[in-house]
């Protein structure tokens, strides 16, 4: 399978909601061919507290993303640690939007690939909050969106969650009162890790024991201690925190008339929530729904909770998703 990996240089970048991000730099990986015509990309981008690494799992000819079909770019987003992000940018300044992400994604294809028009984005989760942004801010250069456990406006009982986490962590004593901490906060990444465990699978996946059963913890303790709290003292804590204020402004709308912005979508619109999710409700997409022109609904039938939307171990949900999508991409 052909990749490459890249550092694309954006310069002083002016952010949407005010301030400018200095020497800003998207770092990105492919895999498969640009075609001649430059039709085929598949935009892929990331998640919360993810880096490319961590999403090439579903990239393969039997995978929910074919290489061998597609021209599959992924940008790292800002705030994930390889983008410019405040673990790598001591002049952080303040909020960076889904708007300021897609605006330079925009750059990248354009300055980098050529490519004028993508044939879809994929996204999960903050992935899917950009694909949704990419087809409000460019509807004529995006053909197919796919969000997966994503949402057009960060809803107000999903912003619950992200303020109690940001308050998790800015309540360590090594948090600055801006952006940064003085050093990695150790307890307050062990709590954030073991609150986020309960909103990203839901109750009847903790019922049905499929965190020993299906992940192979031998013990909640260790399921606790390995899957959340080591998951996130990975990535450090101002990335993090940066990036829960990325994901809770998020909106399509940018404060204004929602169902007006989601009519001006042009894509082909496939939403495709988890049945269990605990912050990207089914509620949510339906909601979103009418207002589509060309809008789809595929409710992943799953007690995994938000991570239905990102099932490596989970194959049942790994081959819904690839149907989906695969269908998306092929009409």
């Amino acid at each position: 399978m052909t990749t490459a990996e890249g550092v694309f240089a954006l310069g002083d970048l002016p952010l949407r909601r005010g301030g400018v991000l200095p020497d800003a730099k998207l770092v990105w990986k492919t895999h498969g061919t640009l075609n001649t015509a430059r039709d085929n990309v598949v935009l892929y981008p990331t998640s919360y507290g993810a880096q490319h690494p961590d999403l090439e799992w579903l990239i393969g000819r039997e995978g929910i993303l074919d290489p061998t079909r597609w021209f599959i770019v992924i940008p790292n987003m800002f705030t994930g640690g390889l983008s410019t992000s405040p673990s790598n940018c001591p002049a952080w300044p303040g909020l960076v939007t889904a708007w300021d992400n897609v605006g330079a994604q925009r750059r990248l294809l354009r300055e980098v690939f050529g490519v004028e028009r993508l044939h879809a984005v994929y996204g999960w989760s903050m992935g899917a909050q950009q694909a949704y942004h990419w087809a409000a801010a460019y509807p004529d250069a995006v053909a197919r969106i796919v969000v997966n456990c994503g949402s057009a406006r960060t809803a107000v009982h999903n912003q619950v969650f992200l303020r109690s986490q940001m308050a998790v962590l800015e309540a360590a004593p090594e948090y600055d009162g801006r952006h940064h901490f003085t050093a990695q906060p150790a307890a307050a990444l062990r709590a954030f890790g073991r609150v986020y465990a309960a909103w990203a699978l839901s109750q009847d996946f903790y019922r049905a024991n499929l965190h020993l059963t299906a992940l192979g913890a031998p013990d909640l303790e260790t399921f606790l201690r390995t899957d959340w709290e080591e998951r996130f003292a990975r990535r450090a804590a101002a990335d993090l925190l940066a990036q829960l204020r990325t994901w809770d402004a998020g909106d399509i709308a940018d404060g204004g008339d929602l169902p007006a912005a989601l009519a001006r979508i042009e894509a082909r619109v496939l939403l495709m929530p988890s049945a269990t999710d605990l912050y990207f409700r089914v509620a949510d997409n339906e909601a979103e729904l009418p207002h589509l022109k060309h809008g789809r609904l595929a409710v992943i039938p799953s007690i995994w909770g938000h991570r239905a939307g990102n099932p490596g171990p989970n194959p049942a949900d790994a081959a819904f998703i690839k149907a989906e999508v695969r269908a998306l991409l092929d009409a």
